[in-house]
């Protein structure tokens, strides 16, 4: 009976780890897409009452808007905008410069907003950071992020020769943290030429 009773009780909690992160996800993706139709309501709105797929061409009408401003801040004016508007404002919302090094990341943007990525040697162990600011006296301010959520951790200030940079783009290292290091082993063969040079 108590074989039973186990065999019951592992299959049902196997199937429940199964099935909990899909409808995790599924109520993630349904709260997105209610918050993306929320926000194109007021688009649509405004829309002629005879046109079709109101949704669908408020959509495209946001896109649009996207890839207008993108194209605006390719130009100097639009650079100086967006340094302007980043200074001000958007450098003072949490996680904002974070999220720019990812973006920048996927569209190959060299710009000198970026985060370098390290391995920090914090109680005898290497953890992935990013460098955050190099100071004359030789140290340097990293962020270590939080397993799985790379926009939360703790700030450190070491030595240099505590943090060892690597050459693995910025979005290798975030998908390491958010796979609960799945990867690191990039993030360690990274760091052997960076070393080197």
């Amino acid at each position: 009976m108590k074989t039973v009773v186990d065999f019951m009780k592992s299959t049902l909690v196997g199937g429940l780890l199964v099935l909990l992160p899909i409808a995790v996800t599924v109520v993630l993706l349904a709260k997105a897409v209610a918050m993306v139709l929320g926000l194109l309501a007021p688009v649509a709105h405004h829309l002629p009452s005879n046109v079709e797929f109101t949704r669908v061409v408020a959509l495209g009408l946001v896109l649009g808007s996207c890839f207008v401003v993108g194209l605006f801040v390719r130009t100097a004016a639009g650079r100086s905008a967006k340094g302007l508007l980043e200074r001000t404002v958007l450098e003072r919302l949490p996680a904002y410069t974070l999220l720019r090094s990812l973006g920048s990341s996927f569209t190959d943007d060299k710009g000198d907003g970026g985060f370098a990525v390290a391995l920090a040697v914090i109680e005898e162990a290497l953890v992935p950071a990013f460098v955050i600011e190099e100071h004359t006296d030789g140290q340097c301010t990293i962020f270590v992020p939080a397993v799985p959520t790379p926009t939360v951790g703790a700030l450190y200030i070491l030595p240099k020769e505590r943090v060892h940079r690597t050459n693995v783009p910025f979005a290798t290292a975030v998908k390491c943290i958010t796979r609960w290091g799945e990867g690191a082993g990039e993030l360690l063969a990274g760091m052997e030429p960076a070393r080197a040079r």
